[in-house]
C-alpha cells in the first residue's frame, strides 16, 4: 500500500515520542514522573460529571447534537467572555472537538497548499502537524530563551513577511515557553497583520493562567480589527477536563464562520455528552480559577527553585500557562531524554520530558533544549528535578 505525500509529512510529536521508551523503563519496574504532557493534576470540577449525569435521568436516547454545538453552550461562552468585557454573540461561537479540530477546520478554511503562516518559534509542536498535513510553509519568527521568548521589534518580525503569508498563530500565554505577551506586543502583532491585510490566529486556550502582574491580553478586545481575527479556546486546560475533546472557534467574521460551519457538519457534531458537562463547567463563577492559579504559580516558583541548583540549566521563568523551556548541558536532549527512561533511575523513578527540538521550525533549534510541565505537586517536582540533576551528572560521565 502506497500512503500518501501527506501522511509521510507528518511527524511524530515529540510530547509523545519518547513512549516506547516509557514502556521499557515500566516493564523494569521503574515508576515515571511525566513532565512531558499538559495534563494537569487539578480535579475536574463535580459540576462536569452531575451535569451529565442529570441529562441521563430524562434522555433516553443519546442523540446527535446540533453540527454547531449545544445552543446552551454557545451562550454559556458568550456570557463568559461577556464577564471579560468582549462582546460576541452565539453566532460568533462554533463548537468544536477540542482546540486540535479548530486548528485543522480554521488552517482548513483559510489556506491552500503552498501558502504559508508566520509563526512565532518555538511553537506548540502540534500546529506543524497540522501545517504539514495540510502543505503550508512556516515562516518562523525567532525569539531568544534570554528575552524570555518575548517578540522581536516590528522591524524583524516584518522581515518575516512574504507575500504568500496569509495569517500569523500565536498562543499567549504561550505553550511551550509560558511566555504572555503584553499589550504593546499584542498591538505589534495587530499592526503587522494590518499593513499586510493577513488573518489573526490567537490560541487562548491558556487565557486564565497568567501570574502576578502580568494579564494575558485576548485577541477579543479589539473590535476594531474583529473581522480579520479568530480566537481558538478550549475547556481541556481552563476545567482541567483533557478528556472531554471540546472546545470552540470564536469569531465575527461571517464567511469563515460559515467555511467553519460547513466542516462541522461533514463530521456531524461535537459529543453530546461532554457539550452538555461543558456548558456546566462555563457556570462556575470567575474566582473558580483563583485557588488554581495562586497554586500553579507556587509550582512554578519551586521548579525554578530547584532548576536554579542544577548546574549548567538555563531558563527563563515564565509569566503564565504551566510550562517552560530548559536549556540542558547536552548536545541532545532528545537522546538525553531516551536515556533517563532507558537506563537511569533514582530510587526506582525516573523522568519523562518533552525534547524541544520539535517546537522549532528551523532545523536545528532547540537540539539542547527540552520542555517541562510543572502541572504536578510541588513535592512530585522537587524530586523530579533532583532525578534531573543526578541524571545530568551520570550522563556527563558516561558522555566523557
Amino acid at each position: 500500500m502506497k500512503l500518501s505525500k501527506r501522511i509521510n509529512n507528518l511527524k511524530t510529536s515529540p510530547v509523545r515520542k519518547l513512549l516506547p521508551f516509557a514502556d521499557i523503563a515500566k516493564k523494569k519496574g521503574v515508576e515515571i514522573i511525566y513532565l512531558n504532557i499538559g495534563q494537569p493534576d487539578v480535579a475536574t470540577p463535580p459540576i462536569f460529571y452531575d451535569a451529565i449525569v442529570e441529562y441521563t435521568k430524562t434522555e433516553k436516547t443519546l442523540s446527535y447534537a446540533h453540527s454547531a454545538g449545544l445552543m446552551e453552550l454557545r451562550e454559556e461562552i458568550v456570557s463568559y467572555f461577556a464577564d471579560h468585557k468582549i462582546d460576541y454573540t452565539v453566532e460568533d461561537v462554533m463548537i468544536v472537538n477540542g482546540g486540535s479540530e479548530a486548528f485543522l477546520f480554521i488552517l482548513t478554511a483559510l489556506f491552500d497548499e503552498g501558502e504559508e503562516i508566520l509563526v512565532p518559534e518555538p511553537f506548540y509542536a502540534n500546529y506543524q502537524s497540522f501545517f504539514s498535513t495540510l502543505n503550508i510553509g512556516v515562516r518562523a519568527i525567532p525569539t531568544k530563551a534570554e528575552e524570555g521568548f518575548h517578540l522581536p521589534s516590528f522591524e524583524e518580525m516584518e522581515k518575516c513577511m512574504t507575500p504568500k503569508v496569509k495569517a500569523i498563530m500565536f498562543s499567549s500565554p504561550s505553550n511551550p515557553t509560558g511566555t504572555v505577551y503584553t499589550k504593546e506586543e499584542t498591538e505589534r502583532i495587530i499592526a503587522l497583520a494590518e499593513k499586510y491585510d493577513i488573518t489573526i490566529i490567537s490560541d487562548e486556550v491558556y487565557r486564565e493562567f497568567s501570574y502576578g502582574d502580568t494579564r494575558a491580553v485576548s485577541l477579543g478586545e479589539y473590535p476594531e480589527v474583529a473581522q480579520r481575527v479568530v480566537i481558538i479556546d478550549s475547556i481541556s486546560k481552563r476545567f482541567s477536563a483533557c478528556g472531554a475533546r471540546i472546545g470552540c472557534v470564536v469569531s465575527k467574521n461571517e464567511e469563515l464562520m460559515c467555511a467553519i460551519y460547513r466542516q462541522c457538519q461533514a463530521r456531524l457534531a461535537a459529543p453530546t455528552l461532554e457539550m452538555v458537562g461543558a456548558t456546566a463547567l462555563y457556570t462556575l463563577p470567575s474566582d473558580f480559577f483563583t485557588p488554581i492559579r495562586e497554586e500553579y504559580a507556587l509550582r512554578r516558583d519551586t521548579l525554578f527553585e530547584e532548576l536554579d541548583k542544577i548546574e549548567g540549566t538555563f531558563s527563563r521563568k515564565p509569566e503564565g500557562a504551566f510550562y517552560c523551556l530548559v536549556g540542558l548541558p547536552v548536545d541532545n536532549a532528545e537522546d538525553f531524554a531516551s536515556w533517563l527512561l532507558s537506563d537511569f533511575s533514582v530510587n526506582g523513578e525516573t523522568i519523562m520530558v518533552a525534547p524541544a527540538e520539535g517546537f522549532y521550525a528551523t532545523p536545528g533549534s532547540g537540539a539542547n533544549e527540552i520542555r517541562i510541565c510543572y502541572a504536578l505537586e510541588r513535592d512530585v517536582l522537587v524530586r523530579a528535578m533532583h532525578i534531573l540533576d543526578e541524571g545530568l551528572k551520570a550522563y556527563k560521565k558516561l558522555k566523557k
